[in-house]
């Protein structure tokens, strides 16, 4: 299995998770784990309701995770733990394509797995934390056929809000494995060569919807 082929099933289990928590009423998301399952709810019961989007509609699941999703997300912290030593390197105008690059792919990574929502469902595991935690690990299975999976949520307190900055499964965090991948491409073409890299995958895959 390639980096690449890892890395999408590593985000399409994450948004299925993210799509499939139970949960009978939307929650207080003031609490981490609330949070998770509110947005979860509110995720699937989107797609539930959209035939186009049910239907694969890229534009459309697209709009979705960046309206729902996204704004839940601690970008420039995760961009910053992928990029990991260089981000310190890099000109404020280098981290900020990086940070709307990285988000474009993982856009695009995430409404690709909405598609792929099936049966599974989404157990919350108890929240191991004290009120007066400002970071929190957020631990949940996935169940369907098969043995459960992990997937775990790290999120962060700002102000009054929680929000997401890495993401594991099956032992692997989300941002540690970019890491591997956007060191070789720096060490090899520099910041500036990992921001191409990245331009073109998204113009790729672009290009590639718009053909669909």
């Amino acid at each position: 299995m390639t980096l690449l082929t890892s890395l999408r099933r590593l985000l399409t289990l994450a948004t299925l998770g993210l799509g499939l928590v139970h949960g009978a009423h939307a929650a207080d998301a003031t609490a981490p784990d609330q949070l998770i399952r509110q947005l979860s709810l509110e995720t699937i019961e989107a797609v539930k309701a959209d035939k186009d989007i049910q239907a694969g509609n890229v534009n459309k699941i697209i709009a979705l995770v960046d309206a729902r999703v996204m704004p839940h997300i601690n970008f420039q912290r995760m961009t910053a733990s992928a990029v990991g030593r260089f981000w310190r390197q890099a000109t404020p105008d280098q981290q900020a394509k990086l940070q709307a690059e990285f988000k474009t792919l993982l856009v695009r990574t995430y409404a690709g797995a909405l598609t792929q929502v099936k049966d599974q469902t989404i157990a919350l595991k108890p929240l191991r934390a004290q009120p007066t935690d400002a970071e929190v690990v957020v631990r949940t299975e996935i169940r369907g056929k098969g043995d459960p999976i992990q997937l775990d949520y790290r999120l962060e307190k700002a102000g009054a809000v929680w929000k997401i900055y890495d993401v594991n499964v099956l032992g692997i965090w989300l941002a540690d494995q970019y890491r591997n991948s956007f060191a070789q491409e720096i060490g090899a073409n520099g910041i500036d060569g990992l921001i191409k890299s990245l331009a073109d995958k998204n113009a790729k895959a672009a290009g590639a919807s718009a053909k669909g």
